[in-house]
């Protein structure tokens, strides 16, 4: 099995429990497929570099994967189905980095500069 990082892009005026939502339908799509989803990371509400489908801000997800490739592009056929998700790409990595992602390293140093 491979490891691969896929990130979902997906419209801005569904609710952040929908995209939830979509996330746990492809965790459990994998699952079945023989895949695991090691890890989600949901990167909030963010503006786009440009506009896509009039849209010019998404919801963004990256899901960490260990399943075949065959597991890989059944999800993508999947996701070209689904009108809710703007893009997605799907990287091979050969290992999955155990820190938080640079988006939500940002985020929590940020949060540490508003504390101060």
């Amino acid at each position: 099995m491979s490891l691969y990082e896929h990130v979902i892009i997906t419209r801005p005026d569904i609710s952040p429990t929908q995209v939830e939502e979509i996330v746990n339908n492809i965790d459990k799509k994998v699952q079945n497929l023989g895949g695991t989803v090691e890890g989600a990371e949901y990167w909030g509400l963010r503006n786009l570099a440009y506009r896509m489908n009039k849209n010019r801000k998404a919801h963004y997800n990256m899901l960490k994967i260990n399943a075949d490739s065959s597991v890989i592009h059944e999800i993508e056929r999947q996701h070209r189905i689904n009108e809710d998700i703007l893009r997605y790409m799907s990287i091979r990595v050969d290992e999955f980095n155990e820190d938080p992602s640079p988006i939500l390293r940002k985020r929590e140093e940020r949060k540490r500069k508003e504390r101060r």
